[in-house]
């Protein structure tokens, strides 16, 4: 598993260099104009640059921010919708500009909804423009008028300085404030803030309590993330059994990080004794998900035959996968080498054909 020095150290390198991205300084919404303008919240419009918007899970730091969309509820059946819930109806449907229109003449009568529909509507670009700045300031009078998820929208806003200047202060601030009535992400990313002192004073005992926070609440990466921190020992007592425990929950959720580490401690001797059989399964499928050190680790796996019978062509396969991902593995490489090549052509084929069908699925 990932040490908590080095993933704590990736976390604030990413808070630390992301670039702002807004679309414009201004907080006054211009790509509508039958939007209303509302009151700006409290924060700092930044600078114009390009958008830039970290994937989930990836190598970047930032990324550890859990970015959840608000989820569209349930199709209403209502034969006649008031108009409190004609903007939702619309955007369901897909029909953005109408629901912007309606929800802007609700948002005049300080809807709190209707807000949070505008604010989407600029921040996923669905119908207009992608309109960070504007989006900012749609969550921010919702927040004022006591919108939960948009207090969660606007910390990581301000935690990845996209529409507003960076303020982790102010980041913390929303995410508390979110926290306070039992938000998962919210704590999950307050204890990030925690973990690395951005915003929050460095603390490991409070984190670990949003962490688990979280966790229980069933957020994949607050349970790695407490995996990490009771195999560590920082801010709980070291604990090989809880960590196991919380390791084999996110890798039961299909989290590839976690699948791979758990995977390691299995073949390793260590985790939950009754998931000693299904380490093979947890490996195999950290690496269809891409994760290079899980293809590498499999490629190992079948060259020695651990808990599989040998396959050298797929060992030369998997190997030739996670190469390109710039691992370096001489004993393997010189393993393939030594392959005949007929095995060799085999290995190439197969490797292929995995990186089509992985292309594809990107398509879908």
């Amino acid at each position: 598993m990932t040490a908590l020095r080095a993933t704590a150290l990736s976390i604030a390198a990413l808070l630390a260099a992301a670039p702002a991205a807004a679309q414009t300084s201004s907080w006054t919404s211009t790509t509508d104009p039958t939007v209303p303008k509302v009151v700006a919240p409290a924060v700092k419009a930044a600078p114009k640059s390009k958008a830039v918007k970290a994937p989930a899970h990836s190598a970047d730091p930032l990324s550890r921010f859990q970015k959840r969309q608000v989820g569209n509820p349930a199709p209403r059946a209502e034969p006649a919708p008031t108009a409190e819930d004609a903007a939702q109806l619309a955007f369901d449907k897909g029909e953005y500009l109408t629901a912007l229109t309606l929800a802007g003449k609700r948002a005049e009568a300080g809807d709190a909804g209707a807000h949070m529909l505008i604010a989407r509507i600029y921040d996923e670009g669905l119908g207009v423009d992608k309109d960070a700045a504007a989006a900012a300031q749609w969550y921010g009078r919702a927040v004022e008028l006591g919108d939960v998820e948009a207090a969660f929208a606007l910390g990581v806003m301000l935690a990845e300085g996209r529409g507003v200047a960076k303020d982790f202060d102010g980041a913390a601030k929303m995410f508390e404030r979110a926290a306070r009535t039992q938000h998962a992400l919210a704590n999950y990313n307050l204890a990030l803030l925690f973990l690395t002192g951005k915003g929050k004073p460095e603390n490991p005992h409070r984190a670990a309590q949003h962490l688990e926070f979280a966790a229980q609440k069933g957020i994949a990466a607050a349970q790695y993330d407490l995996a990490t921190l009771y195999l560590q020992g920082h801010g709980v007592k070291p604990d090989a059994y809880e960590a196991s425990r919380w390791l084999r929950r996110a890798a039961e959720q299909g989290m590839a990080e976690a699948e791979y580490d758990y995977a390691v401690l299995l073949l390793k001797g260590s985790g939950i004794n009754a998931d000693m059989p299904r380490a093979i399964d947890y490996l195999k499928s950290a690496a269809s998900k891409g994760l290079a050190g899980a293809q590498n680790r499999l490629a190992h796996v079948y060259n020695e035959g651990v808990m599989v019978l040998p396959d050298p062509v797929e060992a030369a396969k998997w190997r030739m996968i996670a190469r390109e991902a710039k691992v370096e593995d001489a004993a393997l490489d010189n393993m393939v080498g030594k392959l005949a090549r007929a095995d060799r052509d085999k290995a190439e084929k197969a490797a292929q054909s995995w990186r089509d069908e992985t292309a594809l699925e990107l398509l879908r």
